[in-house]
C-alpha cells in the first residue's frame, strides 16, 4: 500500500468543554493522511507498523471506519487501546451504509473525541463521504459546500452516491414544507 508523507502541525481542542490543549506535534507518515480542520486527521488504512508512529504524533483518539472483515489478520481495536489511545469503530461497507443513523453516529464520534483524533478507513474515501453528509445533514450546507467539506476529508469515489443522497434529502424535504 502506498502512503503519502504528509508533515503538519496537529492543534488539539478542547475536547467537552474543557480547555486541556496539547502541544502541537507533526504526524509521520500515514497512508492517504489529510488536516480537514483543527485537531483531525483524517486517512487511509492504518498498519501495525502505523501505531506508535500515530501514538508518538499526539493523537489521543483513532476512529475506525472499517469493518473488522477488511482487516483479518490485524485487530487494530487491541493495537490503538494497547497503545494507550482511544479507539472506536462506526463499520462502514460502502455506499449502502451512508445512512443519516449513520452520520448521527458518526457526527457524535468526532464532536466527542479526544483531540487529536485520527478518522480513517481503508482510503479516507468513506471518512470524507461521511463528512459530507454530516454537512449536509448536521450543518445544514448546501450540496456543493458539503462536497467541498467531503472532499477535504478524502471523499472520492463515492461523491455521486454522496450528492445523490444529499438531494434526495433536500427534495423530501422541500416536498413537505406546506406551500
Amino acid at each position: 500500500m502506498k502512503s503519502l508523507p504528509l508533515i503538519f502541525l496537529v492543534v488539539a481542542l478542547a475536547g467537552s468543554g474543557c480547555a486541556s490543549a496539547t502541544h502541537p506535534t507533526a504526524l509521520p507518515t500515514v497512508a492517504d493522511a489529510v488536516s480537514p480542520a483543527p485537531g483531525i486527521v483524517s486517512g487511509g488504512r492504518l498498519a501495525a507498523d502505523d501505531i506508535a508512529r500515530v501514538r508518538d504524533a499526539g493523537i489521543r483518539h483513532v476512529i475506525d471506519l472499517t469493518p473488522d472483515a477488511e482487516t483479518p489478520d490485524f485487530d487494530e481495536a487491541a493495537a490503538v487501546r494497547a497503545a494507550g489511545l482511544l479507539y472506536s469503530n462506526l463499520p462502514l461497507r460502502g455506499a449502502v451504509d451512508l445512512t443519516r443513523e449513520n452520520v448521527m453516529t458518526f457526527d457524535a464520534l468526532v464532536r466527542d473525541a479526544e483531540r487529536p483524533v485520527l478518522v480513517h478507513c481503508a482510503s479516507g474515501n468513506r471518512v470524507g463521504a461521511m463528512a459530507a453528509l454530516r454537512a449536509a445533514w448536521v450543518d445544514g450546507k448546501k450540496i456543493d459546500e458539503a462536497i467541498a467539506t467531503g472532499k477535504a476529508w478524502g471523499l472520492k469515489g463515492l461523491e455521486e452516491e454522496v450528492r445523490r443522497r444529499i438531494e434526495a434529502s433536500a427534495s423530501q424535504a422541500r416536498s413537505k414544507v406546506p406551500g
